[in-house]
């Protein structure tokens, strides 16, 4: 039985580990966020895992307003980087692993080609760099895995999906970016290679490194939007826009499409078609209505 200490587990990522947890009956969690462990707080960490004998720290806690901490740069480096280098500090006292979520943002954009984890990173947001100084931080400790993701969406927490959802039965008609192009990712698939990694690391050694997760297959915000839109089979039309008639503060990505080979390889794990696993939440959506 390993013991896995979960942080931010209200948000998206967090809240599908809880929904699978009992799918992994040789594992054990203790789901915390901010109200029970304030991970900015080194000496509360250190309190809360003392006696706890976890073997694993998974953290899914992050600030990830990306428009919003460009002027709130403080409290996201907090979150982002020094409470992920409290975590890598408790994990190496207490010999737990640490698995640490981190962006697509790490990257310019600019690439022609999925990224590989070894490519160079050029984050151009505050937001992607203060996820990059989190990596850097997690990293320093030899049982370390980060994963980046991209596009997450889930059935809990707001997203994109969620949005277009509601958009699509209020309005006649969305316009979307079309010119920005990356991978979709389901936080339930994602939750659920996190924790088959742990159990390949508890009959295999711990791979620390960085590693690449989304679904299979690439699209644009337009085609996404399209996508949750027309198996809504509501009668908004989705229209492209380019991302210069959507002015931001932030300068996002135009491709972020990631290689998956790695965490393939290494792990044993398969990964969805990004439509099929958006059919699967869409339908887990509308299921609640």
């Amino acid at each position: 039985m390993s013991n896995i200490l979960v942080t931010g587990s209200n948000g998206q990522l967090g809240s599908e580990l809880q929904k699978i947890a009992s799918s992994f009956p040789e594992l054990s969690f203790v789901f915390t966020d901010v109200n029970e462990l304030d991970i900015t707080n080194l000496q509360a960490i250190n309190n809360f895992c003392i006696d706890k004998n976890f073997n694993y720290i998974v953290n899914c806690a992050a600030y990830t307003a990306v428009d919003k901490a460009e002027t709130d740069l403080e409290m996201a480096y907090k979150i982002n980087r020094d409470a992920v280098k409290n975590l890598a500090t408790v994990a190496a006292k207490i010999n737990a692993a640490l698995i640490h979520v981190s962006t697509d943002y790490v990257f310019d954009g600019t690439s022609c080609k999925p990224y590989v984890e070894t490519d160079a990173v050029n984050p151009q947001s505050a937001y992607g760099k203060t996820k990059l100084d989190g990596e850097t931080e997690a990293l320093k400790y030899n049982r370390s895995i980060v994963i980046r993701t991209s596009w997450l969406y889930s059935s809990f927490g707001a997203n994109f999906v969620k949005t277009m959802m509601k958009l699509g039965s209020e309005r006649t008609e969305l316009k979307v970016i079309f010119d920005q192009v990356g991978t979709p990712t389901f936080a339930e698939d994602l939750a659920t290679s996190i924790l088959s990694i742990i159990k390949f690391s508890n009959t295999n050694d711990f791979k620390s490194g960085i590693y690449h997760f989304s679904n299979e297959g690439a699209c644009s915000w337009y085609d996404f939007a399209f996508e949750i839109i027309s198996h809504q089979k509501n009668n908004c039309i989705v229209k492209p826009i380019e991302s210069k008639d959507y002015p931001s503060i932030v300068q996002r990505p135009f491709y972020s499409v990631l290689n998956k080979s790695k965490i393939k390889s290494t792990f044993n794990i398969d990964i969805p078609h990004w439509k099929t696993s958006l059919y699967r939440c869409l339908a887990e959506l509308n299921s609640k209505k």
